[in-house]
């Protein structure tokens, strides 16, 4: 895998604000905002040259991570098919764009054909993880690495991870602007943590960071800082995680590919209650 480039963004910036307090007094201060920018992914393999597949918003840092585990949740590639990750180094690019564009090649010829859905003008904003799906049945369709057959966390567990995935959101501490993800083992150790402004850009990140390191991205626990959306638990799903764990609730389409796909899906997660919804 190709490193680090210089000059690449970080996950903060500076900002000056104006602090308005409740006993009419102003503070003038600098604050720190979480980046969001575009990442550009582009995907080539054995006689077909780099296409756009997917333009995201999403914090700076773990790009490569993010690029392969889309992929992975997508369908498009196995783990052990990534031959290569890279900034892309086209001559047209700007020096603001130049850290903006990854381009994955593949070993083989991709799982599935990247189709209309994965071209084009497809996009997502930071806020979503299945835009640019021509249709529900498209939503629908899930990728999946089997049914995680380890053991799975308890409910004491279960209700610790939020604040061990809190420990590790370094940016968050600093911005208060991104979401978490970590994958963990039944016994709750945390593999790994990634943050960003998108939540399924967090989950894509734990995902690759698994598969770069070569080591499966299926493992007991996944656990988010936000809500149950379908669009996590359709790539925990992907993954072959074992159970999703969510500070906030899900919605009533992650329950159902949740039981359908043999998830269990926790909700409404704290130190002292955790809901199980499948």
């Amino acid at each position: 895998m190709t490193g680090d480039r210089a000059r690449r963004p970080g996950p903060t910036v500076r900002a000056r604000v104006h602090e308005h307090l409740a006993d009419g007094t102003e503070r003038r201060h600098e604050d720190r905002l979480a980046t969001e920018e575009p990442l550009e992914i582009r995907l080539a393999w054995p006689g077909a040259p780099a296409r756009r597949v997917w333009v995201t918003m999403r914090t700076p840092g773990h790009d490569f991570e993010l690029a392969a585990g889309w992929l992975v949740h997508e369908g498009l590639t196995a783990a052990g098919d990534l031959q290569r990750v890279a900034y892309c180094t086209d001559a047209d690019l700007t020096p603001e764009q130049e850290f903006n564009v990854v381009t994955v090649t593949l070993s083989t010829v991709p799982l599935t054909e990247p189709g209309h859905r994965h071209v084009g003008q497809s996009a997502g904003s930071s806020a979503c993880g299945v835009c640019g799906k021509d249709s529900l049945d498209a939503a629908l369709s899930v990728p999946s690495s089997g049914r995680w057959s380890g053991p799975l966390p308890s409910p004491e567990v279960v209700r610790a991870l939020p604040a061990r995935l809190r420990e590790g959101q370094s940016v968050f501490a600093r911005t208060g602007g991104v979401h978490a993800a970590g994958l963990a083992t039944a016994d709750g150790r945390l593999l790994a943590i990634r943050e960003d402004v998108g939540r399924h850009n967090a989950v894509d990140k734990v995902t690759g960071a698994r598969v770069l390191a070569g080591a499966s991205p299926a493992e007991a626990c996944l656990v988010v800082s936000g809500r149950a959306g379908f669009e996590l638990v359709q790539k925990a799903v992907a993954a072959g995680i074992g159970a999703l764990v969510a500070v906030g609730a899900p919605s009533s389409l992650s329950v159902r590919l949740a039981e359908d796909a043999g998830l269990a899906l926790y909700g409404f997660v704290a130190a002292d209650r955790c809901v199980r919804y499948a």
